[in-house]
């Protein structure tokens, strides 16, 4: 489930939707022509008095250049849809040297995951190096976090992703959000 709260976006996965997550992320990364669509606004978070704004998720690759603000025409024409299967490379995410994960923060570096709302969804949109850069946390919630919860069942799992361009440690005044909060839980409540 995926929701605004009161310090900004918040998504909440078991372990099938980690791994959901991980492969729409991936195929977000590699194919500059789609629109992945993660419908979640089904739940409700455990401890709700029903004020969180609930979200669904759009990734797309930004030479899409799709406008946002014709989301609610283009979902109410999407109809319920068909399964279909993507095959992704064993390696769906680069490895990369640490110096690329620092380089985010240099004044002159421009690709960073963008976001927008649009008719109750969060919009991440970037380039391959965008979600890239923000993959390996996306990863371990599917391939690390459930051996983690094994051995410390109080855990907390989670990835932060980060969002926009931060400046002098201070999100961009016109997008509050600094990062999306990704929790990993056992099980939905």
């Amino acid at each position: 489930m995926l929701y605004e709260g009161r310090l900004g976006a918040e998504l909440s996965v078991d372990k099938q939707a980690a791994v959901v997550l991980a492969m729409a992320w991936g195929l977000a990364a590699r194919s500059p022509h789609s629109l992945i669509y993660l419908p979640l606004r089904t739940a409700r978070p455990a401890d709700s008095a029903n004020q969180e704004r609930l979200l669904d998720l759009v990734l797309l690759h930004h030479r899409l250049a799709f406008p946002v603000s014709r989301w609610k025409q283009v979902r109410a024409r999407l109809g319920p849809g068909r399964p279909h299967g993507v095959r992704l490379p064993s390696q769906a995410f680069r490895q990369r040297p640490d110096v690329d994960q620092r380089r985010w923060t240099h004044q002159g570096f421009c690709d960073h995951l963008r976001w927008d709302i649009a008719a109750d969804t969060l919009f991440l949109v970037g380039s391959r190096e965008a979600f890239e850069l923000e993959a390996d946390p996306v990863r371990a919630l599917a391939e690390d976090c459930p051996g983690h919860l094994a051995e410390s069942p109080d855990a907390h799992c989670c990835a932060e992703i980060n969002l926009g361009r931060m400046r002098m440690g201070y999100p961009d005044r016109r997008r509050p959000w600094a990062e999306l909060h990704i929790e990993y839980c056992r099980h939905h409540r």
